[in-house]
């Protein structure tokens, strides 16, 4: 099992940035692909993107041009770099560990609790 733990979420104005953290523990981070999620207040909790153990990334198209999904292996983190955030996009960021690249919330067993991201206008 994985334990995945969050932060970095915090109140922003429009057009800043925030680095998200996820760090790892209780087994073998490099074993595992790391997803991004955020649920936005009415919405369903949204894929981001994903970064695989291999280090290969996906971002979905709209944020492609914003967000940065990386890792370090040698301090179990990954990371989420979030440029130009708009109001929008407040919500609760997720991170989840997979052992393989994957799009779908359901195809993640381990989860961490979120960090809230707030962006005022």
């Amino acid at each position: 099992q994985v334990q995945l733990v969050e932060s970095g979420g915090g109140l922003v104005q429009a057009g800043e940035s925030l680095r998200l953290s996820c760090v790892a523990s209780g087994s073998t981070f490099g074993d595992y692909a790391i997803g991004w999620f955020r649920q936005i207040i009415g919405n369903e909790r949204d894929f981001i993107g994903a970064i695989s153990s291999t280090k290969r990334t996906y971002l979905v198209d709209s944020l492609k041009d914003r967000f940065t999904i990386s890792r370090d292996d040698a301090k179990n983190t990954a990371y989420l770099e979030m440029n130009n955030l708009k109001p929008d996009e407040t919500g609760v960021y997720y991170c989840a560990a997979n052992p393989y690249l994957a799009g779908a919330s359901r195809e993640y067993a381990y989860w961490g609790q979120g960090t809230q991201v707030t962006v005022s206008s």
